[in-house]
């Protein structure tokens, strides 16, 4: 199987993976609006090591989404071999990521996501067994800072072993997702490694992904909340890098979007498609004239029509 990390233009902007949002009709309507790359939400590798139907379900994709790369969490080593072996099979993204920078409690307090930055063993047997069950690209999610140990020094232990890309949330665990970003961490990363480094983190308009460029050097970008607000936020910033401006979306551009992205939510999963479309049109429509009336009506839409319905409110 081919790297597309090897091939793909630069600056990269992703889709970085969020749980619970970063479904397919999500992820067709940020490809729409430019993005180069796109994750899957986190999938269980011990689930996909037992094969469960409805993980693999889950996992399905359009064609459209490509490059599509399916982000992986756990925190035993045994059982990613296998999972990687059914992704590359039944699945068959472009990519396998491993995620090392999940912050959720649960997670965490399983061992997994950023927990697994304070144990460097662990890391390097999960990223081997990934590596033995596929012939797909493997990359990273990191943080940081997880305790004591930088993203810096993290990646210093590891950069021995095959990993084609390499994408770093600028906050620490203590952060969360607030608060300032430590660009020099992932500047000092991408001095040391010759494969692509994405840059993540507090990215909400384009000049925060310009900033976020050219304070870091980084190969790209990955965009996650910021892009639930605005998908076009992908295509906004590559103009922005290009022509130096960007055009700003008005109310009606704005409606669009949020409709195209229902009807392509409905496609993928029918009625359930547009339920799960209600926390995505809360979204995009904060901070409007009478949002608190529009948002209680939103929150009740069974069709896309029902939908056309509330947004001629605004």
């Amino acid at each position: 199987m081919k790297n597309f990390w090897k091939k793909i233009n630069k600056p990269i902007f992703a889709l970085a993976p969020m749980a619970g949002y970063t479904n397919s009709s999500f992820r067709q309507i940020c490809k729409a609006y430019g993005t180069d790359v796109v994750y899957s939400e986190l999938a269980s590798a011990t689930a996909l090591n037992f094969e469960g139907k409805k993980t693999i379900e889950f996992l399905g994709f359009e064609k459209s989404e490509r490059p599509y790369i399916v982000q992986l969490f756990g925190n035993d080593p045994k059982y990613f071999k296998n999972a990687s072996r059914v992704i590359t099979e039944k699945i068959k993204p472009d990519g396998i990521d491993i995620n090392m920078g999940c912050p959720a409690k649960k997670v965490f307090s399983n061992g997994s996501g950023a927990a697994l930055m304070n144990d460097i063993e662990k890391v390097r047997e999960i990223i081997k067994e990934t590596l033995k069950g596929t012939n797909l690209p493997v990359s990273i999610k990191i943080r940081a800072k997880v305790g004591n140990v930088t993203a810096y020094k993290f990646i210093k232990k590891i950069k021995d072993l095959p990993i084609s890309a390499i994408m770093i949330h600028g906050r620490s665990l203590k952060q969360g997702f607030a608060g300032d970003i430590n660009y020099s961490q992932i500047k000092k990363i991408k001095s040391i490694v010759s494969i692509p480094v994405l840059a993540n983190g507090g990215i909400n308009n384009p000049e925060d992904a310009k900033k976020m460029l050219e304070k870091t050097g980084a190969d790209g970008i990955g965009i996650a909340r910021g892009a639930l607000t605005k998908p076009w936020l992908f295509s906004q910033s590559k103009e922005l890098l290009k022509k130096g401006e960007y055009q700003e979306f008005g109310i009606d551009e704005i409606k669009k979007a949020a409709t195209r992205h229902a009807k392509m939510s409905y496609k993928s999963k029918g009625k359930h498609g547009i339920v799960e479309m209600r926390k995505y049109l809360l979204w995009y429509f904060r901070g409007f004239e009478n949002a608190k009336e529009i948002r209680k009506e939103l929150v009740k839409v069974e069709s896309v029509r029902d939908i056309e319905k509330v947004l001629k409110m605004i």
